[in-house]
């Protein structure tokens, strides 16, 4: 059945002329596995989508339903908080059921949601709807990035592990683009719309879903060789690599080098969750495991303390404190917001396996200083002067905003979950990739819980001069501890936080 599904999914995938051409051949595993990674990645739109739908939702649900806006803080930071749950869920069935049963469940989860939310008639029920939401969005930010990164070819690697990022923010754009079209709609039913539309394309997505192939790797933790090696020969670049990835990810799991069997068993140790935690945490972690562990925790906490959850999802309001009034100037901003989010992830996606994560992180930080501290100068200079009307200091923001996406999207964005993925070894990514989606997400809901008060506390520009002086210890971080990773095996890359 497996075997069926797999060249099912390739039939679509693939041409039909089959060659024995090494070029022709690596062309065509490469375009499967970038369709596998495409079809993985979609649960993030659903994420990207719900996520900041209610940026410009917020203004109807507050006249309809009397949410106030201590109330939109707690919506928005729930989601978040949620998804912990998420992601550890996800961490049990992805190990348990497999990659690819976790991402459709993540689909469900999200139809379910978007159902509540559509026909909440109160604050309760559009907490419970939201609620929901999250736990579908820790599932999609867990599994969605290990499952492309263990599908992927090495030359493919960065690319396919930005898919999830760049679905992300088409989601986001997506939602945008929603709360400008159905803004004129009668209030009780404009931002319904906005969330009732997300309740379609989970249906088809999970329908997709179910033809694709399993991960290779889980296959292997399972002890199914022969499921594994047909999907590493559909995934690889070559013969030789499909025998380095099936020999490395054996070597790693415990299973002997020289066992060749379609099925064999798989050392108990290896999937005793109890070792696996003791390892990371205990004096039974060498070196190398701590520091990869602090790393995935720090650059995720680096990702999200940054404050760009703040921009996502209080962007119209910060845009009306630059001086943009009418609710069409300020959901068209929005969109341009969007837009420029987008198109750097795209840049990222396509530069990473060239110019290396540590450039572009660099790069992403670097600016997104720079960017906070203009955006801050400029929102100042409009509270000094009172200034009624757009003027040039509004343009100044309006661009420095883009400009802290652009920079965000570029590195920081994208890079800081292909970085995580990466650098966990095999044994410990499961557990690994949580508690980096915990970090994630606790600092999130942070952010998005905390924005409105801190800045009626130190001022919108002193939020952001706040989150300049954040980001700007994460490229210090970054600068010093780490290493590139461009290019190596994920076997090989644990050797790189030995020194």
């Amino acid at each position: 059945m497996e075997e069926e599904k797999i060249e099912s999914v390739e039939a679509h995938l693939l041409p039909s002329n089959s060659s024995n051409s090494s070029n022709q051949g690596r062309h065509k595993k490469n375009k499967y596995a970038l369709g596998c990674g495409v079809l993985a990645s979609m649960t993030s739109v659903l994420m990207g989508y719900h996520v900041a739908v209610i940026s410009g939702a917020q203004k109807y649900m507050q006249a309809d339903l009397n949410v106030s806006d201590t109330q939109i803080e707690i919506l928005n930071g729930i989601l978040n908080l949620a998804s912990l749950f998420g992601s550890f869920a996800a961490s049990y069935t992805s190990d348990r059921i497999g990659r690819r049963a976790t991402i459709t469940i993540a689909s469900a989860i999200f139809f379910v949601g978007s159902l509540i939310m559509t026909f909440a008639t109160s604050f309760l029920i559009l907490m419970v709807g939201r609620f929901v939401t999250g736990i579908a969005v820790g599932f999609s930010l867990m599994i969605a990035p290990v499952y492309t990164s263990e599908i992927a070819p090495t030359s493919m690697r960065g690319l396919l592990s930005s898919l999830p990022e760049v679905f992300i923010n088409s989601g986001i754009l997506l939602s945008y683009v929603s709360n400008l079209a159905f803004s004129g709609l009668p209030i009780n039913l404009s931002w319904r719309i906005m969330f009732g539309i997300a309740a379609i394309p989970p249906a088809f997505l999970a329908c997709g879903i179910l033809t694709m192939p399993e991960s290779p790797r889980w296959l292997v933790m399972k002890g199914r060789l022969g499921e594994a090696r047909h999907v590493l020969v559909k995934t690889s670049d070559s013969p030789e690599e499909v025998d380095a990835r099936l020999r490395d990810i054996k070597e790693v799991v415990g299973i002997p080098l020289d066992c060749s069997g379609d099925v064999v068993t798989v050392p108990r140790i290896e999937k005793n969750e109890e070792n696996i935690w003791k390892e990371m945490f205990t004096d039974r972690s060498t070196p190398a495991v701590k520091r990869i562990i602090f790393t995935v925790l720090a650059i995720q906490f680096f990702q999200q303390a940054s404050g760009t959850e703040a921009v996502v999802l209080y962007t119209p309001r910060v845009l009306e404190k630059a001086g943009l009034k009418s609710d069409t100037e300020l959901l068209g901003a929005t969109i341009l917001v969007g837009l420029a989010k987008l198109g750097f992830i795209l840049v990222a996606t396509f530069t990473s396996d060239r110019l290396g994560r540590r450039l572009l992180f660099l790069l992403s930080a670097g600016g997104m200083v720079i960017s906070y501290i203009i955006l801050g100068l400029g929102l100042e200079i409009i509270d000094w002067t009172h200034e009624e009307n757009f003027s040039w200091a509004a343009v100044v923001c309006i661009l420095a905003v883009v400009a802290v996406v652009m920079s965000f999207s570029i590195g920081l964005g994208p890079l800081a979950w292909v970085y995580s993925s990466e650098i966990l070894p095999l044994r410990l990514r499961g557990q690994g990739a949580s508690l980096g989606t915990v970090m994630n997400r606790t600092m999130s809901g942070v952010v998005a819980m905390t924005f409105i008060s801190l800045y009626e506390a130190i001022t919108v520009a002193g939020s952001f001069f706040l989150f300049a002086g954040i980001t700007a210890m994460g490229w210090v971080f970054i600068y010093f501890c780490l290493p590139e990773t461009k290019g190596r095996s994920l076997e090989d890359i644990e050797v790189l936080f030995e020194k």
